[in-house]
């Protein structure tokens, strides 16, 4: 088996790492000294990496290190409020959300609303990245409604392979090895539409990704409602607002699951498969390390 997939054996028990491998006294060695998996995860705004909430929750039980990026500070979000102080409150709500899970969750100071895909910023997706030397990235597809969500995709897409070329960002030290890129899922068909090579099943997890979205408060119960026209549809006090929202994003998170049951059954097996009620989908990106099915079982340890 390759040396990247022998360091991937970190969350499987010794009956599974044999059946996947083919048994074998050399199989088990290798799986007596594996090491946590590191999930980087990047979005434009500080609440956007939390559509890989569930999923990373799920790593966070099973001991793998998750690190969650807003490549915007979120100075914009908002229909009352703006600037410094926005971003202060916004990256104090991001890192509610990572503490719910137990992750890293840290933004950085790009202005809302004006990110683009520069050489610049591109520096800092490689550094964000080679500095956590991650064995899978998740970012947003190129094609998406908010401009800011576009040069995320953009940003990452063009990180991937320049993150191993040792003399860009010279002063940071490259990865010998591209990491696993992986997109989150969207909505968009044009000019392709999503296409997942894995759902996770997040029924087990999910009222701790309800908890991440509701630490943003300014954007769950503030600018979203606003923005959409709903805002007099928020109720007062904490715990009936966590209830709304919880409606809202499960609703939204069966779709996910509704929308791939085949590939649910595909993963999960018939009967566990139609039984799941939130999942969320992903999809490798061509542009990074593209790992054999065998080593994407070891990186989604879920099934």
């Amino acid at each position: 088996m390759p040396r990247a997939g022998r360091r991937l054996l970190w969350g499987l028990g010794a009956a599974a790492v044999t059946a996947l491998l083919g048994g074998g006294r050399a199989t088990l060695e290798a799986a007596e000294a594996p090491r946590p998996l590191r999930l980087l995860v990047i979005g434009a705004h500080p609440d956007d990496p939390d559509d890989s909430g569930g999923t990373m929750a799920r790593y966070r039980e099973l001991g793998h290190t998750v690190k969650f990026v807003s490549l915007t500070n979120g100075d914009a979000g908002h229909q009352d409020m703006g600037g410094g102080p926005l971003a202060r409150r916004r990256a104090a709500e991001a890192r509610c959300a990572g503490e719910a899970i137990g992750a890293e969750y840290i933004t950085l100071d790009n202005h809302d609303g004006e990110l683009m895909p520069t050489l610049d910023v591109r520096r800092q997706v490689i550094r964000v990245i080679r500095e956590f030397r991650p064995d899978m990235v998740f970012a947003p597809r190129v094609d998406d409604y908010h401009p800011d969500h576009r040069a995320t995709g953009e940003l990452v897409r063009d990180a991937a392979y320049m993150v191993t070329v040792p003399n860009v960002v010279a002063e940071t030290p490259h990865l010998e090895k591209n990491p696993v890129f992986v997109l989150v899922e969207d909505r968009f068909s044009r000019p392709s539409p999503f296409a997942p090579d894995v759902v996770v099943d997040i029924d087990p997890v999910v009222e701790k990704k309800v908890d991440m979205y509701h630490c943003h408060t300014s954007q769950m119960y503030e600018w979203l409602p606003y923005n959409m026209g709903i805002l007099d549809q928020v109720p007062e006090g904490d715990a009936a607002r966590r209830a709304w929202l919880a409606t809202r994003q499960k609703a939204q998170w069966k779709k996910t699951a509704d929308r791939f049951r085949a590939k649910l059954v595909e993963l999960y097996g018939s009967e566990k498969g139609a039984k799941v009620q939130h999942a969320e989908a992903f999809e490798v990106s061509e542009y990074g390390s593209m790992p054999s099915k065998e080593e994407l079982a070891l990186l989604f340890p879920f099934y």
